[in-house]
């Protein structure tokens, strides 16, 4: 038989090595194998990597978080996968306007490159993505796509937008990055219950 797969979308901030991408990969050691890519600033070239990787893996669920959990939504329709959003943020125009500038990402790499910078460019890039991001949400796709909302969040706030759309969501005891052991207790009971529910070969076309 052969092993689920999770495709794990991180923050903006972050990497493919944040701590909830690492906890995923131990908590599902042996069960399921958690790809877990840095993704690209652009969101479009972001959209068009996490496109490959299902096109190539075929994983059984996508998990995303924040900005991660932005581009699952918009693409889980498309690719009729299940996704679990951890405090999606659908407004990251009004992120990234406060935060224009250089910084660096908080986890590392895989090309080293730690540093960036926010402009309009990049706010523009995704002020064209808002508008769309609900076009491919139908009554189908309700109950597969489930939101899970830390309680301390100061970041995002986006559960009444979620529940216009979708039907399930949940609540942690956190805030926007959830820590290992919130992953642990939250994450990946959800992320197996889904997988379970709507398992790749009676949910996908």
């Amino acid at each position: 038989m052969n092993m689920k797969k999770i495709l794990f979308l991180h923050g903006f901030f972050a990497s493919g090595q944040c701590v909830p991408a690492l906890a995923l990969q131990e908590a599902f050691a042996g069960k399921a194998q958690v790809l877990s890519p840095d993704l690209p600033r652009h969101p479009r070239e972001a959209l068009e990597l996490i496109r490959g990787i299902i096109d190539r893996e075929q994983p059984d669920l996508l998990l995303g978080n924040s900005c991660g959990a932005f581009y699952a939504q918009m693409v889980a329709p498309v690719v009729n996968i299940p996704a679990l959003l951890g405090n999606p943020h659908f407004q990251m125009t009004e992120f990234l306007k406060q935060r224009i500038g250089e910084h660096e990402y908080k986890s590392p790499r895989r090309d080293g490159n730690q540093h960036f910078v926010i402009d309009e460019t990049l706010i523009e890039e995704f002020a064209s993505l808002e508008p769309i991001q609900f076009n491919n949400c139908t009554s189908a796709h309700k109950e597969c796509v489930w939101g899970l909302f830390g309680e301390q969040d100061k970041v995002a706030h986006f559960e009444p937008l979620f529940l216009e759309h979708y039907s399930h969501a949940f609540h942690f005891p956190g805030a926007h990055t959830p820590t290992k052991e919130e992953v642990f207790a939250w994450h990946a009971p959800l992320a197996e219950e889904m997988m379970s529910r709507y398992p790749r070969e009676t949910y996908k076309d």
